[in-house]
């Protein structure tokens, strides 16, 4: 559980494992890493991602379509962990691969991964009795979505349960860019800060260095998903990791984090 956001805003960047291919996946994440990215998302490809938006969508079908397993995305952390030690590796999936691999043989494959933390997008804290014991158990962070329309009896529970960090979603209803960031944001954010002192990331939408500066002033890191898988869609796979760096230096991350 070595997530950490020495350096504000800290930048995460979710990719969809296996597309164009887990080879490509690596070369990308890699290039992240060197251009400023504090941790990965690596998301296993499912057939049905309902909290996805179009973007993701197509990602997930092409990536399924190449036969991508949760077993592939496994053996790929481990990759990535071994080429770069020191960047926070985040499993980000939904329910139904992981029960169908089995849970505690997740658990065990995902921490002997390196992984640092899972995020399952469709579990909810209060029926996760089951997997918080397996994460606890091989020492891997469990991070739960925090929605503006989450009670404050969720944002307690999910505030007590996560580690790592928690993950505020800054809007309702799918994944995608937007053209500007909502005040449920900044309002989600001072809520959970009530429960903990994780650091909080922002994401869903976030596309853009002003959005990244923005979320700069009231969380600790940016998730940036849709941008960039529709970045790799309109590229080549061999331009593809070249094409990641330039936008996330294009982001003006603190140099700080470009030195990690």
């Amino acid at each position: 559980m070595a997530i950490n956001f020495d350096h504000k805003p800290g930048l995460v960047i979710y990719l969809t494992a296996g597309d164009p291919s887990i080879d490509a996946t690596r070369d990308i994440a890699l290039a992240a890493i060197d251009a400023g990215a504090a941790v990965i998302e690596l998301g296993v490809p499912f057939s049905d991602p309902l909290a996805d938006g179009p973007v993701i969508q197509r990602a997930m079908e092409r990536a399924v379509s190449r036969g991508t397993r949760l077993a592939d995305v496994i053996a790929l952390a481990a990759e990535i962990r071994a080429a770069r030690p020191a960047a926070g590796l985040v499993i980000f999936t939904y329910l139904n691969p992981i029960l169908r691999y089995g849970l505690t043989r997740f658990a065990d494959a995902a921490a002997a991964a390196g992984a640092d933390a899972v995020l399952v997008t469709d579990l909810i804290v209060e029926e996760a009795g089951e997997y918080l014991a397996e994460m606890e158990r091989v020492n891997l962070a469990p991070i739960f979505l925090a929605a503006p329309t989450s009670p404050d009896t969720r944002l307690k529970a999910i505030a007590t349960h996560s580690k790592g960090f928690v993950y505020a979603i800054s809007r309702v209803g799918i994944t995608g860019t937007q053209q500007s960031l909502t005040s449920d944001a900044s309002a989600l954010v001072a809520r959970i800060r009530r429960w903990t002192g994780l650091p909080v990331a922002v994401g869903f939408g976030i596309s853009n260095a002003d959005h990244v500066a923005q979320v700069a002033e009231f969380a600790d890191a940016a998730v940036i998903g849709s941008a960039i898988v529709g970045l790799i869609e309109g590229s080549t796979p061999e331009a593809a990791p070249g094409a990641v760096a330039r936008f996330i230096k294009g982001l003006h991350l603190p140099e700080a984090a470009l030195a990690q």
